[in-house]
């Protein structure tokens, strides 16, 4: 046995050691933490540690060494081993969670953790395993939920999310959101309070660089953001980044930060895989749309996007997920299949002018490269269009062209307002293959038949477009229609191809 075994065990009281040694069936403190981490990883066998009092054990080891006189350098490896321990002896064991709720285990974890984050080189390591003990613990309900929160709202908290680690924001959101899953009110003062802004926006600057590896940021801020709509308080928020008090930054001239753009990318991802669950409330909506109008100043210097999103520039990668956002928002009633909620929700954007601006929107774009590689003379030497502004990032003209489809979807008022602004051989021009827009083709072929749906009148101008030659493109027989000449009338007409 080396000097640091020698000494922690002097550390620790004979009965402690006895017994784990004994439940182990091993004589070395570190291999017999091991072996129970692995023991601690099954039902039976976390049922079976805790008839054998492990837990009690491993807490006063916890206790001891965060009360030695001077700290060992080997207390971070041992501190770890019992952490993982905890946290395996934890998962889903009412017993053993009973137990380190009645023993202080919160306020003892929750003083290590403290410690370690105050120390000139905090052990991230040691910290997330900390985290991933409470929480296992808040999962047992709201009792251990109120321990936790009490010892860690709002400083322990903040100073957690400050660290910049995604390894530690991953538990640290899983210890929040359980905690207001369990208490409402706290999930309202989390988003009401500067405190608890100061919590979200620190951990949503962590993930702006660092990403995150499990789903619980993104539950936390589909709570806040879209069942409380509470995404407009939250966005602004992130606009500068957080300087310590008396420091002096310079300001910024652009727009968007990262950190906002990271916001909406996350959201944007939410809803994607969320669309038959979440309803975005009118007022979230309509924040969507302010940020979207104001990002489309981007255009006026955009270069022709080299990749999809995120595209490495916050301000398209704003105009980006604002629009794809938008264009979830309004799929939200042909995917649930439901005319009540998501039809609000078009005709509430229809008189700000969206199809308008939409439509102005791909007025004003480059043609698709398949078309622009048919007129020579359409680009300068540069490869830059005379007059019609690029693509800011590759699938953006079919994520326009996809926000229309969703908008006309069984909407009269909307596919007449396309017919009135000519905006339907432009829509014709979409439903191609485009090497800067991924799926354009089956998105302008959804939109188009979208638009003409039960639309006698756009029906009609499209036949009258074929008969002379304007609309030269495969996308209405890709449709299941043809023109047809009606005998009686002399009109033409869309009919289905048998």
């Amino acid at each position: 046995m080396g000097c640091d075994e020698q000494f922690l065990e002097h550390l620790i009281s004979e009965d402690t050691l006895q017994l784990l040694f004994e439940v182990s069936n091993s004589s070395n403190l570190e291999e017999s933490l091991e072996i129970l981490i692995q023991n601690a990883k099954s039902d039976s066998g976390r049922l079976d540690l805790a008839s054998k009092r492990v837990l009690p054990a491993v807490l006063n080891i916890v206790h001891s060494l965060t009360h030695a006189s001077h700290n060992h350098h080997h207390h971070n490896s041992v501190l770890s081993l019992c952490f993982k321990l905890l946290r395996n002896l934890c998962a889903g064991e009412p017993a053993n969670q009973g137990s380190f709720l009645e023993l202080n285990g919160v306020v003892l974890v929750c003083s290590v953790l403290k410690s370690e984050v105050g120390s000139s080189g905090p052990n991230h390591g040691l910290l997330r395993w900390g985290l991933q003990v409470l929480a296992n613990v808040s999962l047992a309900g709201k009792q251990h939920q109120h321990a936790i929160w009490e010892e860690l709202y709002s400083v322990g908290f903040v100073s957690l999310a400050r660290l910049g680690s995604k390894e530690i924001c991953d538990p640290l959101c899983m210890v929040i959101y359980t905690c207001c899953d369990g208490n409402p009110h706290w999930s309202r003062k989390l988003s009401s309070d500067d405190d608890g802004w100061l919590i979200i926006a620190d951990i949503v600057r962590t993930a702006s660089p660092a990403g995150f590896d499990e789903d619980w940021l993104k539950l936390l801020l589909s709570r806040i953001c879209l069942e409380e709509s509470q995404l407009p308080v939250l966005f602004p928020k992130l606009r500068f980044v957080h300087v310590p008090e008396g420091e002096v930054t310079e300001s910024t001239n652009d727009q968007f930060s990262s950190d906002q753009a990271c916001l909406l990318r996350i959201i944007s991802e939410i809803l994607n895989e969320q669309l038959r669950n979440v309803t975005v409330s009118n007022d979230v909506t309509l924040f969507v749309f302010g940020i979207f109008k104001k990002s489309i100043g981007v255009l006026e210097h955009a270069t022709r996007g080299k990749s999809g999103l995120p595209s490495g520039s916050a301000e398209v990668d704003i105009l980006g997920y604002s629009l794809t956002i938008l264009r979830d928002i309004c799929a939200q009633d042909s995917v649930r299949g439901n005319m009540v909620d998501a039809k609000d929700v078009v005709d509430l954007l229809l008189p700000y002018g969206l199809i308008e601006l939409l439509l102005s929107l791909l007025w004003d774009l480059e043609p698709p490269a398949i078309i622009r590689k048919g007129i020579k003379q359409y680009e300068n030497q540069d490869g830059t269009s005379c007059s019609s502004k690029p693509c800011p990032y590759k699938g953006f003209r079919r994520d326009v062209v996809a926000l229309i489809g969703n908008c006309v979807y069984r909407r009269k008022l909307a596919q007449d307002e396309i017919r009135k602004r000519n905006g339907i051989l432009l829509l014709l021009q979409q439903c191609v293959t485009d090497e800067d827009n991924p799926f354009l083709r089956e998105w302008g072929i959804w939109c188009v038949r979208n638009m003409l749906e039960g639309n006698e009148e756009n029906q009609k101008v499209v036949a009258e477009l074929e008969l002379q030659g304007s609309a030269d493109v495969p996308e209405i027989a890709a449709l299941g229609l043809r023109v047809e000449v009606d005998q009686r009338t002399r009109r033409a007409k869309l009919v289905n191809i048998p």
